[in-house]
């Protein structure tokens, strides 16, 4: 016997097991050597893939860290450190992470707000609630998005990542906080009212030389970045042109030492939910990319909860380095996958390319026009919709087809989160309504071998499908419509999922119809409802417990007893009746 407030001696080795447990069935989250196991035979493809992808997200990097409000050094800082941590700690074997344009419409209000220095902190608080979400694998939890829901969200941040650059084209003054509105729409109509005009003249050949570039350097060949060679080529022409295009600005040419944000505990509470809106997005916009990325080429199993963890490492890892939060990219996912990338040593080849660019090429970068980049961004976000997927949603059904508006809309007027919230609810009403429509009621008159007269005073009621709270109501009103009938038989062996509001309203159908003085006969209860009615009541409600039977002809006989001696003008004592 243990003394009082003593560990009893099995209860360490009871504690280690359960620890050994955890840690045992939390190892599919983390790295392993597994995740490299095709990378000799895939290293050449890898290597040429990272390098293409990773030329590829140097404009992006650069436009969306200006885009932020924050700078192109942190754009770049976000893609190397977020984009080297996901490839090693996601679930993916080629999902490409950094920063992004649906990051950028969520950081700009928050910049606005709270200030460029509220970033990293942030993103640490992102960071670590997407690590969490993970490791408590809701992971599938994505999806439950439906694909209307997906495209109408997509459509709205391409047309806010549109928006967002017109500041940028409009004026090289920068835009001082507040000066604006935070909503993209509204401050792309204040930025052209206020526009200079001659440098927007300037800023529209540049965008225009960029998007031609873009437009024509695939048909050259797929490989050709015209991004890249768009900026160059304005970079170039504005070195030797005097123009007044403003450029990104010297950049440091080595990596900021890391170091932990600093959180005051009192801007905590304020800080959180704007952590937990960019968390939601990460998780969302990561997990449906990775997806994507997954039906594209045969690259291997994805894990929807080893890539949170994953992202998550990756915010954190950002936030150290003064950096914003990172997500994955379908765009350049899809640039490595077509370059042949096959194994996370690819997306790890492109994190090593951009951080070559910052020690070698740190001067050339600072002299890019920031007019470059918008037009960059411009072409990215018209290549984010595609024509024929709208077409197709739109003509696909009326419901689809205003989900789909609404949540674009909803993204483009107020918020990314709360747009995918309405556009899941009204998804959602519209799926219920459906489904409640599948649930079939019929009062049916009874049709026998051998037909008797007492059968025009007897009704089955045949439930068909599911029998939930969405239909229960409709289901109440037609049994209960039932007249001029003694017994009532309810078929319940085609009923299918049968929630506690369903159940109940068989209960009170029962209960209802005994009190008009209809005595309610049940055939075919299934296993599997049989606890439920019996918890709710179902059971209970009926006359007699022999008012329950397993088919139809022998309730169909008990229903024809009931009706001749109701005839015959007798008290039917439920005790002779039933036994």
């Amino acid at each position: 016997m243990t003394a009082a407030g003593t560990t009893p001696p099995s209860a360490a080795p009871t504690r280690a097991r359960r620890l050994r447990a955890a840690i045992t069935r939390s190892r599919d989250l983390w790295p392993a050597r597994e995740d490299y196991r095709l990378v000799r035979r895939t290293w050449r493809k890898d290597l040429l893939a990272g390098v293409t992808v990773g030329i590829v997200a140097l404009p992006l990097a650069l436009g969306f860290g200006v885009s932020s409000g924050l700078t192109a050094e942190q754009g770049l800082v976000t893609a190397i450190v977020a984009g080297l941590l996901a490839a090693v700690f996601g679930g993916s074997n080629v999902q490409v992470s950094g920063p992004t344009g649906a990051m950028v419409v969520v950081l700009v209000p928050i910049v606005a707000t709270y200030g460029v220095g509220a970033i990293a902190a942030v993103t640490l608080l992102a960071g670590l609630i997407v690590t969490v979400t993970g490791l408590l694998r809701l992971g599938k939890v994505v999806s439950i998005i439906p694909w209307p829901v997906i495209e109408g969200f997509t459509l709205g941040i391409a047309c806010i990542i549109f928006m967002q650059q017109i500041p940028l084209i409009a004026s090289a003054a920068p835009t001082a906080p507040g000066e604006h509105s935070s909503n993209a729409l509204v401050a792309a109509v204040q930025s052209l009212a206020a526009a200079d005009a001659e440098y927007l003249t300037w800023a529209l050949g540049a965008v225009a030389i960029v998007a031609a570039c873009m437009v024509i350097a695939p048909r050259i060949h797929p490989s050709v970045p015209g991004s890249l060679i768009g900026i160059a080529v304005v970079a170039v022409l504005a070195a030797l042109l005097p123009g007044p295009l403003a450029t990104i600005g010297a950049i440091p040419s080595t990596l900021p030492a890391p170091s932990l944000p600093s959180i005051d505990p009192s801007l905590l509470t304020v800080l959180l939910p704007a952590a937990l809106t960019v968390a939601a997005l990460a998780a969302i916009e990561s997990l449906l990319s990775a997806r994507v990325a997954g039906t594209m080429a045969d690259t291997g199993a994805f894990d929807p909860d080893r890539e949170l963890v994953g992202q998550g490492v990756a915010s954190i890892g950002a936030s150290l380095f003064g950096g914003m939060p990172a997500t994955g990219a379908i765009a350049r996912t899809s640039v490595s996958i077509r370059a042949g990338a096959r194994t996370r040593l690819a997306s790890i080849v492109h994190a090593l390319v951009l951080l070559a660019v910052v020690y070698v090429a740190a001067g050339p970068v600072g002299s890019i026009p920031l007019a470059a980049l918008a037009g960059v961004l411009f072409m990215t976000a018209i290549r984010m919709v595609r024509a024929a997927t709208v077409r197709s949603i739109m003509t696909s059904t009326r419901s689809d087809a205003w989900i789909f508006v609404i949540t674009a809309l909803i993204t483009v007027s107020f918020d990314l989160i709360v747009a995918v919230l309405i556009g899941v609810t009204l998804a959602a009403v519209v799926a219920l309504r459906a489904a409640s429509r599948s649930t079939g009621v019929s009062l049916e008159p009874i049709e026998a071998d051998q037909p008797s007269d007492l059968d025009d005073s007897i009704v089955a009621v045949r439930f068909q499908g599911p029998l939930f709270f969405v239909s229960s109501e409709r289901v109440f009103e037609t049994v209960m419509g039932v007249r001029s009938v003694t017994v009532v038989i309810l078929r319940l062996s085609r009923l299918e999922r049968v929630d506690a509001s369903g159940a109940q309203v068989l209960a009170e159908i029962v209960r209802g119809l005994e009190r008009r003085g209809i005595t309610v006969l049940i055939k075919g209860v299934q296993d599997s409802h049989s606890a439920l009615f019996r918890r709710v009541g179902v059971l209970a409600a009926l006359r007699h417990h022999k008012h329950l039977f397993v088919d139809f002809d022998g309730a169909l006989e008990h229903a024809r007893s009931h009706v001749e001696r109701a005839r015959a003008g007798q008290a039917v004592p439920t005790s002779q009746l039933d036994r």
